[in-house]
């Protein structure tokens, strides 16, 4: 069972062009979309971590996000 809610990744999925969304491919994008957020989350916290932080601020995700 997925955290992301299937029927948001195929809103986001359409507002970018995407006419029609298969399960399977729902499926796989939110597989995907969790495995980049969490990737994102654990650069973001070292980066908080770095700056002896335990809270992640908005400049540790862009600059998670830069290096990814």
């Amino acid at each position: 069972m997925s955290d992301l809610p299937i029927a948001a990744v195929v809103r986001i999925a359409k507002s970018n062009g995407a006419e029609r969304v298969g399960s399977d491919a729902a499926a796989v994008l939110v597989e995907k979309a969790e495995d980049y957020i969490g990737n994102l989350a654990k650069e973001a916290f070292k980066l908080a971590q770095h700056a002896g932080r335990k809270t992640i601020k908005e400049e540790d995700v862009e600059m998670a996000a830069k290096s990814a």
